[in-house]
Parts: C-alpha cells; structure tokens; sequence
C-alpha cells in the first residue's frame, strides 16, 4: 500500500473526528480553524471557534465588524498579529473576491496571514486539491518517515522536504482523499509521532519510517537554530477612579500587544512615578507581580495601584473605561484576569 493509502486508511479509523471545523467544506470555517490553530492546541482552540462563529457566522459579518470587537473576542489566544490580519484578510475577500475564499492554494497565498501550509490546507478540504502542508507536526511526521536528516533551519532545506512532501499526496479520487489524508498527517503528528514518547507500534507507517528503522526517531527533525528566551520588566499603571472605572490605553500599532488596550505601561517604577502628577505619587501601592511568557520572552508584570480621579498621567493618550465595558475591548490575556480580580 502507498504512503498516502496507509494514511487514508488510519484516519478513516483512528483518527480525530467531530471536531467543530471538520465535515465541512466552508472555506470561512476551515480558514477560521487553521488560523486559530496556529501554534495553538485544539483543547483552547474549541471554546474560541464556537464564540467567533456564533459572532461571526460567515466571512462578510467579520469584514464588517470593528477590530476592537475581533480583538475582544481573540484574548487570551495570543498571538495577536492573527487576529488583525485575520480581520484584514475577511475584508479583503469581501472587497477583491466577491465574499467568496479563492478556489485554490496559489490564490489563497495572496490573502492577508494566509501561508503557503495553511493555503494548502484551505484547499485540501475544502476544494481536493492536490497539495501539500507542512506544518511543525507534519515537518516530524514526514522527517521520520523519510529519515529527513537536513537541518530544517536551512531554507533551501526545508523547501527539499516540501518536494518531497508533493511526491507522496494521494492521486486518485482526491476530492475524498486529500481532506482525509490531510488531516490524517495532522493526526499523526497530534497523536502518534509525538516530539518525546512517538508511539511506533500505533503508526500505520510503521513499516516505512526510516527514523523507526534506525531506532531513533527522537533525532527528526533537525532544526539547529534556536531563538534565545529573552525577558522584560513593565510597571503597570493601575489607576481606579472613585466609580470603579480604569484607566486604559491603546497600545501602539508594533510592539508587545500590538494595538490592545493595557494599562499604562512604563519600563521602571520611577518612569511610572515620574508620569504622574506630583499630587498624585504619594499613595501608589505595589501589587502581586505577575509573569507572562509569551513565545519567546517572560515578561514580568509590576501592577501599582492608585486611586485616582481625572487623568491619572501626564500623556492623556487614554480613557476611562468601566467594568461593562472591559468585555468589548481587545485586552492582554493577564491585564483581563487582573483586572477581573479587582
């Protein structure tokens, strides 16, 4: 049987099914689901998709919704930059393409956050066609299956690996056959060929893999080049006035938290304290510091509070905002949850 046929056959029996964005071929929902599933699990992905698609049920109610509301509705996911070009990406198809999703991987590229490996996958389920992702669990799947030694950090290389991932797509029936196989390699990589403990015994490509072969499935995939885990410190201004209302700001279009709204964030207690009025220095209290990690950086968080009336700094770049209202802004995942425990 063929390497396409073993994972056709597996994910007909073993694999993931009932997922919410599964069974459909709707662009908008499977663009949706690929795009919140970027570097995130399914388990947080679910409760995020059910809420955007009761909100936004098709593609021309998400191009005519303000960002604020997409941006309210996607903390807490992170990655941030999704959620903006996703929101540029609905408009755009609804101004270009008619409000209709290309029908194809090459057209699919030219949208707004959409890259070749999620381009690939709108196309496979939705249209059958015949092409090939490459996300980080399909990178292991096939590295192992194929004994893939070139270190993926190498452009050139892990453009090898995407021909070789063309050479074994299935070739009949695709319109049944790529959205099964597609997400049979997804499987494989969620369930089967895991980073650590991969589950040999279990793979229906077992008799193939070259990494079981040899022993060592653990050494694919080979990626060198590391990003060094960085921190930062940020001092948070955390300004209530008499009515419980908050002071918040919008943060700057680049930058951590690009274009969310935050409390007045400064890189020293002494710029927080300097920033204020001289009144209104003298009682600032410290609270419970609180570390983020983002990708590649903990960030660790001094809120400060002071009671206060009027702008409570020097640059009013801000409003006051009152607790009904926190739902409906685009908020970081620990200022929503500090701000929710008082």
């Amino acid at each position: 049987m063929t390497f396409a046929g073993r994972v056709v056959r597996w994910q007909r029996t073993h694999g993931r099914s009932g997922l919410p964005w599964q069974d459909t071929r709707d662009p908008y929902r499977v663009w949706l689901s690929e795009i919140m599933l970027q570097q995130t699990q399914v388990a947080t992905v679910l409760d995020y998709y059910a809420r955007f698609i009761a909100r936004f049920p098709h593609v021309r109610a998400l191009a005519a919704a303000e960002l604020d509301e997409v941006l309210a509705l996607w903390s807490g996911l992170g990655y941030y930059s999704r959620a903006r070009n996703m929101h540029r990406c609905a408009r755009e198809v609804m101004a270009l393409h008619g409000g209709e999703f290309p029908g194809n991987a090459l057209a699919l590229r030219t949208l707004p956050g959409v890259g070749r490996s999620t381009a690939a996958a709108i196309a496979a389920f939705c249209f059958g066609e015949r092409v090939a992702i490459l996300d980080g669990n399909v990178k292991r799947v096939l590295a192992r299956a194929l004994g893939f030694g070139a270190d993926l950090a190498v452009a050139a290389h892990e453009r090898a690996l995407w021909a070789h991932a063309e050479t074994l797509l299935p070739r009949r029936a695709l319109r049944e056959a790529m959205p099964r196989y597609t997400q049979g390699l997804m499987d494989l990589g969620a369930q089967v060929c895991l980073p650590r403990r991969p589950d040999c015994p279990a793979c229906p490509l077992r008799e193939l893999c070259v990494a079981r072969r040899e022993g060592h499935p653990q050494r694919y995939p080979v990626k060198t080049r590391r990003i060094a885990r960085g921190s930062q410190s940020l001092w948070l201004l955390h300004a209530r006035a008499p009515d419980g209302s908050v002071w918040l700001e919008q943060r700057p279009s680049t930058g951590i938290w690009a274009g969310l709204y935050c409390l007045p964030a400064f890189d020293s207690r002494d710029a927080l304290r300097g920033a204020l009025p001289p009144a209104r220095r003298r009682e600032l209290v410290d609270q419970e510091p609180i570390v983020h990690a983002l990708t590649h950086k903990d960030l660790h968080l001094h809120p400060v509070r002071a009671a206060v009336s009027g702008a409570p700094v020097r640059a009013t770049r801000g409003a006051w905002f009152a607790s009904h209202q926190w739902a409906r802004l685009g908020l970081p995942a620990p200022i929503r949850r500090l701000l929710a425990d008082g």
